[in-house]
């Protein structure tokens, strides 16, 4: 393989804002499969259903009304407080 050939850069949709971003910009949240439960997923490699939202307290704002739908379950409010912190801390 060429050193020329560049790597694609995985792109997903934040669920906040709904702008593509690369996956590395944005930060997960994942629905386990074994429990159901919800986890921020900070190394991408969770296996579950995700959704990704934007480092922004405006993306947060506009996620927490489609995150459930997006999921597919209710999200509990600790996850929002981690949320928080994670996006204050970015």
């Amino acid at each position: 393989m060429s050193a020329d050939i560049k790597r694609k850069i995985p792109e997903r949709q934040c669920v906040g804002c709904r702008e593509r971003k690369s996956k590395f910009d944005l930060i997960r949240i994942v629905r386990l499969p074994e429990n159901g439960g919800i986890e921020l997923d900070r190394t991408g490699k969770k296996s579950g259903r995700g959704a990704y939202i934007c480092p922004k307290k405006e993306c947060l704002r506009l996620a927490r009304k489609r995150l459930a739908s997006t999921l597919e379950c209710e999200i509990p409010d600790e996850i929002f407080g981690k949320l928080e912190k994670e996006i204050e801390n970015a």
